[in-house]
């Protein structure tokens, strides 16, 4: 873990409530969290803890009710949502439980399609894709649609696309739960290499054996962060 203790990640007491039928829904509740640049962070917790919330909030797809947030020095929630869009995608990197790419485009082609949303790496992005799909050890699958690829080679490809703007940050959403047991250790072992280079990693995992390799664990019940001392204990406890 490369971590310099400079913040990439700061929320101050966000809240999130939703409205539905049965009355106010809090799905956060005064959550303070930093992260640095260079971390490696596990985000765990039962379903309906507010996991998916949290990274909403991270990623600038949801805003908080009230409470702040930065990310790379950029107040999001001050911004329109298409000030918010144009950032996410030269700033945020997400990797999918279920991949997410096209089926009508080539692997190469998904790869390109961040860098075409935003404008980035013009004359050259074909010439980008193909050093992001070495760096995952999948050239030779370029010119292949998802469909006629493996799953794992699939979220290889996925982790490729998220590294297309060089983010400054890369959230994985589940980016082991469809793989098999093979597949799942190697893209956690390129994660590790990731951040080996500096990159910033925020990963949401319900596998509690993933979840304590890594450096630091989150954990979120009833839309508060657990403190790191329980997030330890029920780490052993499942591990024995």
């Amino acid at each position: 873990m490369n971590t310099n203790n400079k913040p990439l990640v700061s929320l101050e007491n966000v809240d999130k409530i939703y409205k539905t039928k049965a009355g106010p829904l809090k799905a956060l509740n005064g959550v303070s969290l930093t992260i640095n640049e260079g971390e490696f962070v596990a985000v765990v917790g039962p379903s309906g803890s507010g996991k998916s919330t949290l990274i909403n909030m991270i990623t600038g797809i949801d805003r908080p009710t009230n409470g702040e947030v930065f990310v790379a020095g950029q107040r999001l929630t001050n911004m329109s949502e298409n000030q918010v869009a144009k950032w996410r995608g030269r700033n945020v990197g997400v990797v999918f439980q279920f991949f997410q790419l096209l089926p009508t485009l080539t692997v190469i082609e998904n790869v390109m399609m961040p860098m075409n949303y935003v404008g980035t790496y013009k004359g050259h992005r074909r010439e980008r894709a193909m050093e992001l799909l070495e760096l995952v050890d999948l050239p030779d699958v370029a010119n292949k649609y998802p469909s006629q690829i493996s799953g794992g080679q699939q979220q290889r490809a996925a982790i490729a696309r998220a590294l297309a703007n060089d983010p400054v940050l890369l959230i994985g959403d589940e980016p082991t739960g469809n793989l098999d047991t093979v597949s799942a250790g190697l893209m956690f072992g390129l994660f590790e290499d990731l951040v080996d280079q500096g990159k910033t990693i925020v990963m949401v995992t319900h596998d509690r054996d993933l979840a304590g390799q890594i450096p630091r664990v989150e954990e979120v019940r009833d839309g508060q962060l657990v403190s790191a001392a329980d997030v330890d204990q029920r780490l052993v406890a499942s591990a024995g």
